[in-house]
């Protein structure tokens, strides 16, 4: 394998973990001196949920890379567009403020998915026995 395979196949996999990662950082937000420590728990999880759906997207995308890489861009572009929509419509963010958010939240996971899929592609090129 080309080493300019090898980075493009690892850069969409470290990409999506440090996505992934800034996304369970809002997490913490849920946590409040007003509830016990199980209320607590169970919020923060529920707000990792974002997270844990990512992750079982990149498992599939690091196991079968086109399918996980279509999966990615659909959902990138998915929460892209409810972002924007939250942000924008509903909570009244400028234009620019909306797309700005947009672009550090969800751009991350279309960039790695189509990365995936261009990972796919060129492995599949070198190795022509590869479904």
């Amino acid at each position: 394998m080309k080493t300019s395979t090898k980075v493009i196949r690892w850069i969409p996999r470290i990409l999506c973990i440090l996505a992934i990662l800034f996304i369970s950082l809002f997490a913490l937000d849920s946590f409040s001196s007003e509830r016990n420590f199980w209320q607590n728990a169970f919020t923060f999880l529920m707000h990792l949920i974002p997270s844990l759906v990512l992750l079982s997207i990149l498992i599939v995308a690091w196991k079968w890379e086109m399918v996980g890489g279509i999966i990615l861009v659909f959902a990138g572009v998915i929460w892209c567009i409810l972002v924007f929509n939250l942000n924008y419509n509903q909570r009244q963010f400028t234009l620019w403020q909306s797309i700005i958010n947009v672009s550090i939240v969800c751009l991350p996971f279309v960039l790695a998915g189509i990365l995936f899929i261009i990972g796919h592609s060129r492995k599949k090129k070198e190795l022509p026995g590869i479904k």
